[in-house]
C-alpha cells in the first residue's frame, strides 16, 4: 500500500471515528432533552380528573387540571417507589368562597341528593407536613382537612369532614372525622361540627396553654404514614371505612336525611364544651341534607390560618403567615402538605351540574 492509500485510510478512520462520536453525543443529548421536558402530571398518576375542578391556595379555580402542575401548590413527585400527586397550602394567602382557609382541593362537577345518591370517593394519601406554629388551644390548629362532603345549596355546610392533626412536638397525629349540621332556618350563625376519633383524638384534644400539647396518642398516625378512606353514600347513608397498615380498620354511618341533633336537648357534650361557648348553639332541620345538593372535595385543605384566637378560639390560630408571603412559610413550615398516592370516584346517573356552586364562590 503506498503513502496515499494509508492517508486515505487514516482519514477515513478518523472521519468515520468523529462521526460516530458525534452521534453518541447527539443522542445522548437528545435523551437528556427528553427526560428534561417530560413532565408527569397529576392525571398520569390518578387518571380522574374530568370529574373536577382545581382550586388552587391563591384562591384560584383552574377548572379541569389535566396536563396541569403549578409548583407552588399541585404537581407530582416520586418517593423512591410511587409517583405521587402532591396538594400544598399556605396558612396565609388568598382563600376560594367565604372561608378563612386556604386550600388547594379538587371539588366534584356534579352534585348529588342524598336520597337518590348512589356515589363513592377512595383514597390513598400521607400527610407530609402541618403547620408548625399556632395556637395549641385552637382546635383547628396543626390539622389538615383531606376530605370532605359538602353542601352545594343554602348554606353550604358540610356533612363531612376528614381530619388530620399533630402537634409540633409530637410524632403521631390523629385522623378524625366531622358532621356538621344542616342548620335550621335562616341563619347559619348556630351551626357547629360534632367530631369523631379514628385513629388517635378527636377535634376536640387540644393544648392546655398556647405553646403546650397534651399527651400524644398512642394509635395515632405519623408524618409519611399512609393511611386510606372509603366514602359511599347511598340511599341517604354515608358510610366511611378507614384502614391503615398497622391499625384497626374502622367503620362508621351516618345518616344524612334524618338529623340526630334537631333539639337543643340533642346537643351533645362535645359541642357544649367547644361551640356554645362561641355562641354556635343551633339546632338541625328534622331532615337533614335532604334535597341539598351535595359533592366530594378532596385534596390539602389547610385548617390553621393567621386569624386571631380572639375571633374564634375553634377556627382562628394565629399562626406565623409573613404577611401572605408563600415562598417564606414554605421555608419555615407554616403550610400543609398532602400526597395522594390513587383515588378513585363512582358518579351516579342521578348527578347533576355543580356550575352554580363555582359561579357563587369563584
Amino acid at each position: 500500500m503506498n503513502n496515499k492509500n494509508i492517508t486515505t485510510l487514516v482519514t477515513c478512520l478518523i472521519l468515520g471515528t468523529f462521526l460516530i462520536l458525534s452521534s453518541c453525543k447527539n443522542s445522548e443529548k437528545k435523551t437528556e432533552v427528553e427526560h428534561i421536558e417530560k413532565t408527569v402530571y397529576a392525571n398520569d398518576v390518578i387518571p380522574f380528573f374530568d370529574d373536577w375542578k382545581l382550586i388552587l391556595g391563591d384562591g384560584s379555580n383552574v377548572g379541569i387540571a389535566n396536563n396541569f402542575e403549578n409548583k407552588d401548590f399541585f404537581y407530582t413527585t416520586n418517593d423512591g417507589k410511587n409517583d405521587w400527586v402532591v396538594f400544598k397550602a399556605p396558612n396565609g394567602g388568598d382563600t376560594h368562597g367565604t372561608s378563612n382557609n386556604t386550600r388547594t382541593e379538587l371539588a366534584q362537577i356534579k352534585k348529588w341528593y342524598p336520597e337518590t345518591a348512589d356515589d363513592k370517593l377512595t383514597a390513598t394519601l400521607k400527610v407530609m407536613n402541618v403547620s408548625a406554629t399556632g395556637d395549641a388551644r385552637v382546635a383547628a390548629t396543626h390539622a389538615v382537612v383531606v376530605g370532605q362532603i359538602h353542601s352545594a345549596d343554602k348554606h353550604e355546610n358540610e356533612p363531612l369532614k376528614i381530619f388530620y392533626k399533630k402537634f409540633p412536638s409530637h410524632t403521631k397525629g390523629s385522623v378524625f372525622w366531622h358532621y356538621e349540621i344542616n342548620t335550621l332556618g335562616d341563619d347559619n350563625s348556630g351551626r357547629w361540627d360534632f367530631s369523631t376519633a379514628v385513629w388517635g383524638n378527636d377535634f376536640s384534644v387540644v393544648g392546655a396553654t398556647a405553646d403546650t400539647y397534651p399527651e400524644e396518642p398512642e394509635d395515632g398516625i405519623k408524618l409519611g404514614e399512609e393511611f386510606s378512606y372509603t366514602v359511599e353514600v347511598k340511599d341517604g347513608v354515608m358510610h366511611l371505612t378507614f384502614t391503615s397498615e398497622g391499625h384497626d380498620t374502622k367503620t362508621f354511618t351516618k345518616n344524612l336525611l334524618v338529623s340526630e341533633y334537631a333539639k337543643k336537648t340533642d346537643i351533645p357534650e362535645q359541642t357544649q364544651n367547644l361551640f356554645v361557648p362561641m355562641g354556635q348553639d343551633g339546632v338541625e332541620r328534622e331532615n337533614a341534607y335532604t334535597g341539598e345538593g351535595c359533592f366530594f372535595k378532596l385534596g390539602c385543605y389547610n385548617q390553621t390560618n393567621g386569624k386571631s384566637p380572639d375571633i374564634n378560639k375553634n377556627w382562628c390560630s394565629g399562626a406565623e403567615t409573613h404577611g401572605g408571603d408563600i415562598q417564606k412559610q414554605y421555608a419555615d413550615g407554616n403550610y400543609a402538605e398532602v400526597w395522594f398516592k390513587t383515588a378513585s370516584i363512582s358518579v351516579s346517573d342521578a348527578a347533576v351540574s355543580n356550575e352554580g356552586y363555582f359561579t357563587k364562590n369563584d
